[in-house]
């Protein structure tokens, strides 16, 4: 054998190996497919704000250190 055979047979066995190293990480078609629509969710109103206000809280006073 002539040494441009054996670099053809090795050129052969990288592209194969490479090629199946493709194909098994990234399957063909995978970047092809459109992303799927999210379905929209209707919202219900928002509750409606009360009508009197709500009781103060109870008052928090600084008490001095002696």
């Amino acid at each position: 054998m002539t040494s441009q055979k054996i670099a053809g047979f090795l050129g052969t066995i990288v592209a194969i190996i490479v090629l199946a190293a493709a194909f098994y990480y990234v399957p063909p078609g995978a970047r092809n497919v459109p992303p799927k629509q999210a379905t929209p969710v209707e919202q219900q109103p928002a509750a409606a704000a009360p009508a009197t206000p709500a009781p103060p809280g109870p008052v928090v006073r600084d008490i001095p250190q002696q």
